[in-house]
């Protein structure tokens, strides 16, 4: 008998499609009589997991998928191929798949990264709205895979929420832990909280990034979680599916992995309401006003009008707000270079009547105290630098509005020479950093946001006048 879902998939596709029209709706009753194969003959896949329906026949899109599911699976290792997929990146154009499949749903993408890939695909599974990905995988009625990065550091919250998705779909998640002796030399010679003094990367990559490349050698294509809208300066150009440009896949070498972002075209606020409609487990921490979550001491709460990615890493500037796990993807800082790989001249930034120029001696006498018989706001920033190039209009708009007020608008190049001068004595971690200096003092206060929007810019020097 075939289980009917096109209502479902009407549904589903409606509200979270990157163009929706469709004025489709979603009845409770609908969604339990759709879903009764929630949890059924459930089984074991590779050690990571796989979700199976309790009906020989699923209909998706028109399709009717057959499944055998009478005949027990055979248990198969991690990098298993017993379903062996080819070396899709062969045999698909995956840029040509990637723009045919940009304006897909959700469960279009999840359902077609899973019959290309079979068992050499795996979803990655953070623990906070990647419940996502896995309620699509289930809805494809084909087998999935999950594993996750245990790094040792995560809230209780979000281990509670593991064992409740595994619960929900009866299946088991293959945890991925740190190298012990990597993680004990880490805190014997750095401490147990040295990133908050010298940045989070080294950490990361010995509790997660070198987790993940060892999941990955055994894969031939990954599922994320990454959205556009999630770091406005770094995933802005996440595509559905690519070849990963960081990491290797089962077969080794550059090239040899898939990456898929089923949700790149989806808003947060769309995950959620498709969340809330399938009535699915959530990490506990979203309803403290979390967002965005990965270790707890690394994660805090935003207030209400921050961007999500606030909470985290709250201490570092907007470039370093990655853990490495998609540094392929990071609209990253970068210096303009010829083809010979020299650094070659870009036009200065913030050529405006109304920013003022600092010099070297200009930013000393301000750090002194000397010369402020007004406020001063001015921004580090190097010319080549992506993120100090975007925000070039809104920082000329911020000048223009307060032209004429007791506020100087300013800019200081904190590039070569002066790098290392901005980083000892103007607080510079990355490009860009703002800089607030009040009138008759000697302190000196840091922007503390990723938001760097005129509104934001203005909202941050009304607050300190």
């Amino acid at each position: 008998m075939a289980l009917k879902v096109a209502s479902l998939e009407a549904a589903v596709m409606a509200s979270l499609a990157p163009a929706a029209s469709t004025s489709a709706s979603l009845s409770r009753q609908s969604i339990v009589s759709g879903l009764a194969f929630r949890g059924q003959n459930g089984f074991q896949l590779g050690g990571l997991s796989s979700a199976g329906v309790s009906s020989r026949s699923l209909a998706l899109g028109g399709k009717k998928i057959e499944l055998d599911i009478a005949q027990p699976r055979r248990m198969l290792p991690v990098s298993a191929t017993a379903v062996v997929s080819e070396s899709v990146q062969s045999t698909v154009d995956i840029p040509k798949l990637a723009e045919k499949l940009d304006s897909a749903s959700p469960l279009e993408i999840m359902d077609k990264a899973l019959s290309l890939f079979g068992d050499d695909i795996a979803i990655a599974f953070s623990g906070a709205e990647d419940v996502a990905l896995i309620e699509y995988a289930h809805l494809t009625g084909r087998p999935f895979r999950v594993f996750s990065l245990e790094t040792g550091r995560l809230n209780p919250e979000t281990l509670k929420l593991f064992d409740d998705v595994e619960k929900r779909y009866n299946i088991r998640i293959q945890y991925m832990y740190p190298d012990a002796a990597e993680v004990e030399e880490l805190t014997r010679t750095k401490g147990l909280f040295s990133f908050y003094e010298d940045g989070h990367q080294e950490c990361c990559r010995v509790r997660k990034v070198r987790p993940l490349r060892r999941a990955l050698k055994g894969l031939k294509a990954w599922i994320t979680g990454q959205r556009k809208d999630q770091s406005p300066g770094t995933r802005a150009n996440v595509p559905v599916v690519q070849v990963d440009p960081a990491f290797e896949g089962l077969d080794g070498g550059p090239g040899s992995l898939v990456k898929w972002n089923p949700l790149s075209n989806v808003s947060g606020t769309a995950v959620w309401s498709f969340l809330r409609t399938m009535d699915v487990p959530v990490n506990a921490l979203h309803f403290k006003g979390y967002v965005s979550i990965g270790c707890e001491p690394c994660t805090r709460a935003v207030l209400p009008g921050q961007h999500e990615r606030e909470g985290r890493w709250w201490w570092e500037d907007a470039k370093a707000k990655e853990c490495g796990l998609h540094k392929g993807n990071l609209d990253g800082v970068a210096e303009s270079s010829n083809s010979l790989g020299e650094k070659t001249e870009v036009a200065d930034l913030f050529i405006s009547e109304n920013v003022v120029t600092f010099g070297r001696e200009d930013m000393e006498a301000l750090v002194k105290g000397e010369n402020r018989d007004k406020s001063s706001l001015v921004v580090l920033y190097a010319p080549w630098c992506s993120f100090s190039q975007a925000m070039d209009e809104s920082y000329n708009d911020v000048a223009e509005k307060l032209a004429g007020s007791n506020v100087v608008v300013g800019k200081f190049n904190a590039d070569g020479a002066q790098k290392a001068y901005a980083k000892e004595n103007l607080q510079l971690q990355s490009y860009p950093t703002v800089l607030f200096l009040p009138k008759n003092s000697s302190q000196i206060i840091k922007y503390p946001s990723e938001n760097r929007e005129v509104d934001a810019l203005l909202g941050f020097v009304q607050a300190l006048q």
